[in-house]
Formats: C-alpha cells, structure tokens, sequence
C-alpha cells in the first residue's frame, strides 16, 4: 500500500496515531510491535526524541504494513530526512506551507498542526492530508464541531493533547476522525507491557 492508501486504512480501522516521543532506538520495534498487536498502524517518532531517524527506520522495516514517520518536523531538510530513514508520514505541531509541499512532493502523508480556521484552510490550500488540531488542551469538542461546520465535507481532523478515554467520546460526538496519543499511551521509561496495555484500552475507548 502507498502511504495515502495506509492513511485512508488507518482512519477505518484504528485513527489513533502513536506519538512516541522520547522513544529510544533500541526500544522501537519492541513498542512497535506491542502498537502493531493492538490495532495500531499509524506511529510517529518526534525528532526531538533521540536519534529519532534510528527509530523510524527500525519501525519502518519492522512494520512496512504500518504508516511510519515523525512528528515535531519543522523543516523541508526534516522532511527529506525522514524519507530518507524509510518514513512516510509527516506530522507538525505548526502549519509551515514548505513542510506541507515537501512532504507532499516526496508521496509522504502529511498532518500540520493548526488551531484556527485560516490556519486550517490554508493547509489544506497547501495539500495537508490532514489536520492536527493542536494544542487539544485549547481546543474544546465545541470548537471542533464550529470547525466541522465550516471546514470542507471529508477533512480529516485530529485532535491532539489532553486526549485520554474519558474525552474521546466528547470529541467524536463533535466531528473528529481520531486522535494523536502521546503520554496516555507512551512516556519515556514505560515497559513494552504497559505500552501494550495503554494501547488496548485507547482502542476500547475508541469504540
């Protein structure tokens, strides 16, 4: 599958992207194997982790049926890297329209951050294939719902940060496709067990 054939895959089946910052090396395929049992097939490795490009083309080998890549990706240089390291999914906490056109002239799926509506229309203007609604902490199911109304039938919306089980449910109800996990799911130090289990519980939730 090509990387938007994995992206369209992942929102029908689990829409959760594994956001493993912090990750070491050695760990990326243990984790992504715990991600990989439970459902999971989006997985991003933020390049302030370390040796981030080590992880993502562990992950990559390990899980070509998985759509694997970076997260915090400021740069068009960041996004050549990544592909260079076998990823092919590209997610920001910003809306730069340079990361966007990289990202889609390399066949890469790509999620820029946004929080408002012209931040919104402009990524997608810009080819995102998706938007990060970021930070989630400010960005209430009410405001993802005034978004839905407005943004174009069939935009891809994720809600990321301060995101767990008990407001999912909320922010569905209200429009979004799924969700980028971070520390409900992965924080530096857990072992492959809890990961495991963190993941099956966001998946139950989910439903």
């Amino acid at each position: 599958m090509n990387p938007s054939d994995k992206f369209l895959h992942a929102l029908k089946t689990v829409p959760l992207v594994a956001i493993l910052r912090g990750l070491q090396p050695a760990e990326a395929v243990p984790m992504g194997q715990a991600l990989v049992s439970a459902g999971w097939t989006m997985i991003e490795v933020p390049l302030n982790s370390p040796q981030p490009l080590d992880s993502i083309a562990a992950l990559a080998r390990a899980f070509p049926q998985a759509l694997v890549g970076a997260g915090t990706v400021l740069t068009p240089a960041d996004v050549r890297h990544v592909q260079a390291a076998g990823g092919q999914l590209i997610v920001s906490p910003n809306f730069n329209a340079a990361v966007v056109h990289e990202a889609v002239r390399l066949g890469m799926v790509c999620l820029p951050g946004v929080m408002t509506a012209s931040e919104a229309f402009a990524a997608l203007e810009a080819g995102a294939h998706g938007l990060k609604l970021f930070p989630g902490e400010m960005i209430t199911p009410a405001v993802v719902k005034a978004l839905r109304a407005v943004l174009p039938a069939g935009t891809v919306v994720l809600p990321v940060g301060g995101v767990n089980p008990g407001n999912m449910g909320a922010y569905l109800a209200a429009g979004a496709d799924g969700f980028g996990m971070g520390s409900a799911l992965f924080k530096p130090g857990m072992g492959v067990e809890e990961v495991a289990g963190n993941a099956a519980r966001l998946v139950a939730a989910l439903r």
